[in-house]
């Protein structure tokens, strides 16, 4: 029964987010997108809270009235101080960076505050990732790095990110979901294999093979044992000594990574294999390309031939931007955590 409701529940509850916190870059905390509720701890505080005030009443005792009115006070204060811990923190999604399929993608947060104050305790987390607990003490900004899990490859969205704090009296947890609008590329999940060279081609390849039939080399003394068929006459005419002809053909050393190298699998089981063999091949001097349905990338090497083939492995057809809403600028400048 539990299950039904909140099957019922959830769906409007993301609903009611979407409207009241829907996604931006930058967002800044203010009363309409933080929440105070008691936490475990403020749970039984009021419940001390009003047994206090009923032994006060039954009793009619103005010793435990004064002391449970005190305690109001304080748990009054200690609302207004726990949700100033994050009025007026920025939030700002910096970037997202790319992953493979079934690790963790990392994405770029920065807080900062207006005016410098001491603000402590502050936790975030996405869905599934590890939380991480930061300090903003008298300093401008601080950049932290969260992680979540990608699944598959394409464009991954790591969920709304949970801010919260409990500071100062750790009675009242403050906290809010915010969607900071980042998207992290995630590459197929690599699985090793092995490709081949390319096939002999004429005139495109640096490495030159001895014994071939197409390019002249040379001249050379005629060993015995040699055919007769390379035996330079002309020059044995000349009495300039019995030589021999020798030719070299030109080897292509370009390694192409093939979507029919792997017939018989599925899509996903052929883009990880091509992107495993990728990673093997771009650690070498190799130049290679890639060869999708619809798709060729020249041959060719470095980082930014190599992120391109990482880019069309992860969007083979898939949408090339993500579904979500649109990235909007930032204007924040960054600054590592101090």
């Amino acid at each position: 029964m539990l299950k039904g409701l909140w099957q019922y529940i959830d769906p409007r509850y993301q609903d009611w987010l979407k409207r009241r916190l829907p996604p931006a870059r930058q967002i800044q905390l203010d009363r309409n997108r933080l929440f105070v509720f008691p936490s475990p701890a403020g749970g039984f505080f009021i419940l001390v809270l009003a047994l206090l005030w009923l032994v006060a009443t039954n009793y009619e005792n103005n010793l435990v009235f004064a002391f449970a009115f005190l305690l109001t006070a304080l748990a009054v204060v200690g609302i207004l101080h726990s949700f100033a811990n994050l009025g007026g923190v920025t939030v700002t999604g910096v970037r997202a960076l790319p992953a493979f399929a079934g690790e963790f993608a990392e994405f770029e947060i920065a807080l900062s505050q207006s005016s410098p104050r001491y603000r402590d305790g502050i936790h975030l987390a996405f869905a599934g990732g590890a939380p991480i607990t930061t300090t903003l003490a008298h300093i401008d900004a601080v950049t932290l790095r969260l992680s979540a899990r990608a699944p598959r490859r394409g464009w991954f969205a790591p969920g709304r990110l949970t801010l919260e704090s409990v500071y100062p009296l750790g009675l009242f947890r403050v906290w809010t979901h915010l969607d900071v609008d980042l998207h992290a590329l995630v590459y197929p999940q690599p699985v090793r294999a092995v490709l081949a060279p390319a096939s002999s081609s004429r005139g495109e390849g640096p490495i030159a093979v001895d014994g071939g039939s197409e390019d002249f080399r040379g001249l050379e003394k005629y060993r015995v044992g040699e055919s007769l068929r390379h035996v330079a006459w002309k020059q044995y005419a000349r009495e300039q000594g019995l030589h021999t002809k020798h030719y070299a053909d030109a080897l292509d050393e370009r390694l192409w990574l093939d979507w029919n190298a792997f017939a018989g699998m599925d899509r996903e089981a052929r883009l990880s294999r091509l992107c495993g063999a990728l990673l093997a091949v771009s650690a070498t001097r190799h130049r290679y390309g890639l060869r999708l349905p619809g798709l060729e990338i020249a041959p060719d090497r470095g980082d930014g031939h190599r992120e391109r083939i990482l880019r069309s492995l992860a969007l083979y057809e898939l949408a090339p931007e993500p579904s979500a809403s649109r990235k909007q600028p930032s204007r924040y400048r960054r600054v590592d955590a101090r």
